[in-house]
């Protein structure tokens, strides 16, 4: 925990004020913080003091965190509007863009461009007992007549060609995309009151129990279980921007309650394969994709997918993997190894699975042709061939799980490969 530094309270304070609109910055970061718990934290400061600054981050990070995962955005969120006298400078430094291959001078840690975001952005301006601006007269007007079509454009937009602005708002877009599958039917059944099938075992267990005398008829229904989704997401160069919206959404269908899917797993893969399960099911999605980054060591580095095929095939498909699972593999296919494994390696990983989504965001392109031998390699070995280089991309994407002959772009793209 870092050292604290004594606060400069103003003549006239208003501590309870300032904690109110602190709970303000802390719901706009995520934190799920309510009426109640700015009434209890007023409380607990009363009870507990003023007189130093551990006591007073501890009381309030008792009212406000409910969750493990909350505790970095709750430090960042105090760290700059409590404790920092240049906080403005430091959060303005957080969103100013950065030039892409210049090294920053210090990174931001996890949590703290939400923080930054909340206390500049997400939170109402206006503090409490602030002399007001004097009326001057002007009026300002808001057309909003063409809202609808800049969120359509934003839709169909392609990752590569959006600002920074404009990929901020798709990652909060994405954050509230969901995909639902349908559940499967089992050949085990189970008891069921208005089932179509009669269960004659059960029916007569309990007409023994009663003398042999059959006064009900018992039913039975199939089972139904859900399946496991496996995402492989390519990170490397030629990937990079795709792979981080990707990540965003895979983040969103790990925590997405009632999707349906018994477990959702996630790989990255350049020239290794790193598994980052564990981190997408942390809540945060800052510390989330923070700490997968820090495990997959080969970001934006080169293209080996059929020996990163090879290791999950050898090493992690037993674990993974079942005859009802769904795989997702985000890649754009473009792989210098030997074609006949990675065909090979393809092979395996769609008799080892129930169905297998290539994602590919080269697909975008009108003149699109499936000349690269890797591409050529992998796509026989699909079930469905779809793009995935904007929100509407992902947003389909929920058509081809549900649907079961969704092919997307394959049959065109065989064809070519045939006539070629």
């Amino acid at each position: 925990m870092a050292q604290f530094r004594d606060l400069d309270l103003p003549d006239d304070p208003k501590l309870s004020h300032n904690i109110t609109y602190f709970a303000r910055a802390l719901r706009a970061a995520g934190l799920p913080v309510g009426p109640g718990r700015v009434i209890d934290a007023v409380k607990a400061v009363q009870a507990a003091g003023f007189t130093e600054q551990r006591d007073f981050y501890f009381t309030l990070q008792a009212c406000f965190v409910s969750r493990p995962e909350q505790r970095a955005v709750f430090h960042q969120v105090f760290r700059l509007y409590w404790r920092d006298p240049r906080y403005m400078e430091q959060m303005m430094s957080f969103l100013t863009p950065m030039v892409r291959g210049v090294s920053e001078e210090r990174k931001a840690k996890a949590a703290e461009k939400r923080a930054a975001e909340a206390l500049l952005d997400g939170v109402d301006r206006d503090l409490p007992d602030m002399p007001e601006m004097e009326d001057e007269g002007t009026e300002i007007e808001i057309d909003a007549s063409r809202t609808m079509s800049s969120q359509e454009r934003l839709q169909t937009l392609d990752f590569e060609q959006m600002s920074n602005a404009e990929m901020a708002e798709a990652k909060r877009q994405i954050a509230k995309l969901t995909l639902p599958v349908k559940p499967i039917r089992a050949r085990r059944t189970k008891a069921d009151p208005y089932g179509a099938r009669a269960d004659w075992q059960r029916t007569m267990r309990d007409a023994m129990r009663r003398g042999g005398e059959i006064q009900s008829l018992a039913t039975k229904a199939p089972r139904t279980r859900w399946p496991n989704l496996v995402c492989l997401c390519d990170i490397s160069g030629s990937m990079s921007q795709y792979s981080r919206a990707v990540l965003h959404f895979l983040h969103a269908v790990s925590n997405a309650k009632g999707a349906g899917w018994a477990k959702v797993h996630a790989f990255t893969f350049g020239t290794r394969l790193t598994n980052i399960t564990r981190h997408l099911h942390q809540r945060d999605v800052d510390a989330a994709l923070s700490a997968a980054g820090a495990e997959a060591q080969d970001w934006e580095g080169g293209t080996r997918i059929g020996q990163c095929l090879k290791t999950f095939n050898h090493d992690w498909s037993r674990r993974v993997l079942n005859s009802n699972s769904m795989v997702l593999l985000i890649t754009d296919g473009l792989d210098r190894d030997d074609p006949e494994a990675l065909e090979a390696q393809m092979t395996r990983l769609h008799l080892s699975s129930r169905k297998l989504v290539w994602i590919n965001p080269l697909l975008r392109w009108d003149g699109f042709a499936p000349k690269a031998a890797g591409i050529m390699a992998m796509l026989p070995h699909v079930d469905s061939f779809r793009s995935g280089h904007n929100i509407a991309s992902l947003q389909a994407l929920a058509e081809a799980i549900s649907c079961d002959d969704d092919q997307g772009e394959k049959a065109r793209l065989m064809a070519m490969m045939r006539a070629a």
